[in-house]
């Protein structure tokens, strides 16, 4: 168990980088230049996490195309050096742009493709009931997400009406 506070940080950003199921070491890079607070090259992560060369590479391209990571020249020495990218809600905002919101909007179109057939077929009315409530909340969740992406305030009141079959 790490014991230091910045290294028990990146430990923990890496697990919660794991859980979205990103690499667990993107997080740690990324933890380590965002506490660090200034760039550093490519050796530097690599003596800080024990990573190899071509790991550093990889995982740092990555993060730049999630511009969670970002490429700097310094003019001292001209050298590539890594920094992280310091507002949070700009990341968070990405992340969800690119993966939850577009598996929120498929949910809801096949939810209205389910409730068409159901109706066509003739299921029981309670079923469609269902599919509607579903279908509702799905629209309603979805419009949330892109309301937060843009504002990044959420309100989840008419999904508790919806899930109370209001």
């Amino acid at each position: 168990r790490p014991s230091e506070p910045h290294v028990a940080l990146v430990y923990a950003v890496g697990n919660i980088i794991d859980f979205w199921q990103f690499k667990r070491n993107q997080g740690r890079v990324w933890a380590l230049l965002y506490l660090r607070g200034r760039p550093h090259n490519a050796q530097d992560l690599q003596d800080a996490l024990g990573l190899s060369k071509g790991a550093v590479s990889i995982l740092v391209r990555e993060l730049e195309q999630w511009q969670i990571v970002r490429r700097v020249r310094t003019p001292a020495d001209g050298t590539w050096r890594y920094e992280a990218e310091v507002d949070l809600m700009k990341m968070v905002t990405k992340v969800i742009e690119e993966r939850e919101a577009s598996l929120v909007t498929r949910v809801r179109r096949d939810l209205e493709r389910a409730e068409t057939i159901a109706k066509e077929a003739g299921a029981p009315k309670e079923a469609r009931q269902r599919l509607e409530r579903m279908r509702k909340l799905s629209s309603l969740v979805e419009k949330s997400l892109l309301a937060f992406l843009k504002t990044a305030r959420l309100d989840v009141l008419g999904a508790f009406q919806i899930l109370a079959g209001k």
